[in-house]
């Protein structure tokens, strides 16, 4: 790194005071905010996304995590040792970013904002850094291997002592280059452990690459000493060979499996060309606000939610809705941000910017998955290092009981202990797992939130289906209209879209699409007062009209005290101060894919049922259309709950598939839930799964998914602890030569990290 000065003094900044003026950037609300959010329920809280430098295990993990926890103001971390991303939960009022950001530094980690600019070109200057060092341990491996192969092919006595003395010193210089550069990683995390007195896997290795060479130096320099002539030159470049390999292996394997994440992160351009008057500009993003207008260019994406204001292209919002094809969009049509324009220039006016584009609500949930940890990982953390320290004591005990036979072959044992023991196979055998398994379902629209749903989704045996929505399209039609005396059906739809534009919900876009439809010259956007939207019942606000106010409810039957009509269409109906207005009758179409997904989970030997807020007519026509048994209506969803919570008593390990609108509870309650639709506001979901394409088909991809993924961490898990039961009795019965043990060391982590890319392989054979 460059040097550089201090603006104050003019003095060179070493590198911890760059990075301390570097954090302390971060301290205001406008720089935290890029890669935090709020959290909800907690004033004053933030959660922050940030990536560490400098991980290698699971003990890693857990040395940062107690670490940030030691500091004031910290409340919740949460540090994934397979995807070496981190989620700190802090308050605004005690502490800032670069307090814990300077603790994990202390602590030997380098905390990174998760969208850092540099952090692309930080990873790939270490990936760089990575293949240099192998480069050099592999030539030198390879040359130190060609001087040892005459003491090994040839009988005591055919070589002169003086040649096997130069053949040592020559195998002894070549060392050097491994030990300084090669083995630079491993021993200054070693020497950061001991300093903070703590423990990581590089530990261990460190000890027994350094005892190795010295034992080997002696032998070369002190043949006649106490551990007598023998070197180990050849077995010490072969497994830091073999470990460097394998640790680079690994880093690319583990940046693939998370690679949609990664995918969607970086899609946001740095700058964008900004409209100032008659001029254009090119600002930074973060400069953007709601009104600006921007040029977007063929092949570049779309700073932020807006409409099109001028062209015409097509966009690519594939990694965004799970949408693989490319869609036409024309003037007034919206765009999202992270999208690709793909072919014509266009002008968009931003809408949304920041945390509240749909983009930041999916790039916060994907961070919260790639930390989050399965009850199968929490438990391999929890004894990693346990683990390790019993690695020391058994190497230790090891040397201890062989040095009165041969001092050299002790500390060669303890060596191979110390190389083969590694916990890294079993601390990776369920994250990396997981991680490949949300990564592939990522790429097609099947947003994980928590990595720990994957393996409750194989224990369900009751899936729960709401049905507006959800089973149904959301592309309702308005069929009739029923006013009461008085009211005229124009008045009627004219208020109902007044509150209607409020809402999001399927049957509200369907009341606005109809006003505007039948009544064109009307179509304007009224402001009302006290707008609420009560969950499972409907909308109410007060309206100022002909100065009158108008107290107006629109919602279920119950809500707007409306008269039961002998229909088995979905209803929706309108009220005034003096009661019922008007109802509307909706008709709605089953999803294309509902009776094949039904029937699929049904034939997998799950019960099927449908819960629903909407009348029992209707709920009934659709259960009948798809061959399910038990359906009930007019549910609130307090009613919902309580039938799921019964189920759940009952034994049953129960999915809820909602579209999240009114189903947060159930949603919340279910063992695994899954909430569909584009236009569900992400970021308050309580859904483990989120169908971003809003197919019911993506249900079928998480349920296959889950099961292999399941499947991969049982064999990760058996693999882990077959090895680690074979290899450390025959290293301490010194069995195992330390350049095996290396490659053993290597291969474990090796075999489970390949072994969980399936996942991708898998996935991309079936999007194919």
């Amino acid at each position: 790194m460059t040097d550089i000065t201090s603006s104050t003094t003019g003095a060179p900044l070493t590198v911890a005071e760059e990075d301390r003026q570097a954090w302390q950037l971060l301290d205001e609300p406008q720089e935290w905010q890029v890669f935090s959010q709020t959290t909800p329920g907690k004033p004053e809280c933030w959660s922050s996304s940030v990536v560490f430098e400098g991980m290698h295990c699971a003990a890693c993990a857990i040395t940062i995590e107690q670490a940030l926890k030691a500091i004031p103001g910290v409340q919740e971390v949460q540090v994934s040792a397979a995807s070496h991303r981190g989620r700190i939960t802090w308050k605004e009022s005690v502490t800032r970013p670069s307090q814990w950001m300077a603790a994990a530094a202390q602590a030997g980690y380098r905390a990174l904002p998760a969208n850092d600019a540099h952090a692309h070109e930080r990873r790939r200057h270490e990936a760089r850094q990575m293949v240099w060092r192998v480069s050099v341990a592999g030539m030198c491996m390879m040359q130190v291997m060609m001087y040892a192969t005459p003491s090994y092919v040839t009988a005591p006595g055919e070589i002169s002592p003086n040649l096997i003395g130069l053949l040592r010193w020559a195998s002894w210089v070549l060392s050097l280059p491994v030990m300084v550069f090669s083995c630079k990683p491993f021993f200054v995390n070693a020497w950061r452990d001991l300093k903070q007195r703590q423990i990581s896997m590089d530990l261990p290795v460190a000890l027994g690459m350094l005892i190795a060479f010295v034992v080997s130096s002696l032998g070369t320099f002190d043949p006649e000493g106490l551990f007598g002539s023998e070197v180990y030159f050849d077995s010490l470049t072969m497994f830091v060979f073999f470990l460097l390999t394998g640790r680079w292996l690994e880093l690319r394997m583990r940046d693939k499996t998370a690679g949609a994440l990664e995918a969607v992160m970086n899609r946001l351009p740095d700058q964008v060309v900004r409209q100032v008057g008659d001029q254009w500009q090119r600002v930074s993003i973060r400069k953007l606000v709601v009104g600006d207008v921007i040029e977007v260019l063929p092949g570049q994406a779309f700073a932020g939610d807006g409409v099109l204001i001028a062209g015409h292209s097509e966009v690519d919002e594939a990694l965004l809705t799970g949408e693989s094809r490319p869609l036409t969009r024309g003037v007034g049509d919206a765009v999202i941000a992270g999208s690709h324009n793909l072919s014509g220039r266009v002008l968009v006016r931003i809408t949304q910017v920041g945390a509240a584009t749909r983009f930041a609500q999916i790039v916060n949930l994907m961070e919260s998955a790639s930390v989050t940890k399965p009850q199968v990982a929490v438990l391999a953390d929890r004894w990693a290092k346990p683990f390790l320290w019993g690695v020391l004591i058994a190497a230790s005990a090891s040397a201890w009981y062989g040095w009165q036979q041969s001092p050299a072959h002790a500390v060669m044992v303890a060596v191979s202990v110390l190389v083969v023991t590694c916990p890294c196979a079993l601390s990776l055998a369920t994250p990396s797992a997981m991680l490949a398994a949300a990564g592939a379902l990522a790429r097609g629209g099947v947003l994980v939130r928590r990595l720990s749903a994957l393996q409750r989704l194989t224990e369900v045996d009751t899936v729960i289906f709401d049905k507006t929505g959800t089973l149904t399209r959301d592309d309702f039609t308005v069929s009739s209209v029923h006013v009461r005396d008085g009211v005229s059906p124009q008045q009627a739809v004219f208020l109902a879209s007044a509150l209607a534009r409020q809402s999001i919900h399927p049957v509200s876009r369907a009341l606005v699409a109809y006003a505007r439809q039948t009544m064109p010259a009307q179509d304007a956007v009224l402001e009302l007062q006290g707008f609420e939207e009560k969950s499972g019942q409907g909308l109410q606000a007060r309206l100022q009209r002909d100065g009158q106010t108008l107290d107006l409810r629109l919602g279920s039957a119950a809500f707007c005290g409306a008269p039961a009509l002998s229909s088995d269409q979905l209803q929706v109906s309108l009220a005034d101060a003096q009661g019922w207005m008007a109802t509307f009758e909706l008709n709605e179409a089953l999803r294309e894919d509902a009776a094949a997904i039904v029937k699929s989970l049904q034939d997998k030997g799950l019960d099927v049922r449908i819960l629903s807020g909407d009348g029992v007519a209707a709920v009934q026509r659709v259960a009948r259309a798809l061959h399910v048994e038990s359906a009930r209506g007019l549910c609130t969803p307090q009613d919902k709950l309580q039938q799921l919570q019964t189920l759940q008593k009952q034994g049953h390990r129960v999915a809820m598939v909602g579209d999240g609108l009114n189903d947060g509870p159930v949603l919340s309650g279910a063992d695994v839930s899954f909430a569909l639709g584009q236009a569900v506001p992400l970021a308050q979901a309580q859904a483990d799964f989120v169908l971003l394409g809003g197919q019911l088909r993506d249900l079928l991809n998480a349920w296959q998914h889950s099961t292999l993924t399941m499947k991969i961490v049982r064999q990760n898990l058996v693999w882990a602890l077959v090895y680690n039961l074979a290899c450390i009795p025959l290293a301490l019965l010194g069995m195992l030569p330390a350049w095996a043990a290396g490659l053993g060391m290597a291969t474990s982590s090796l075999v489970v990290v390949l072994n969980a890319l399936r996942l991708s392989t898998n996935a991309k054979q079936k999007n194919s």
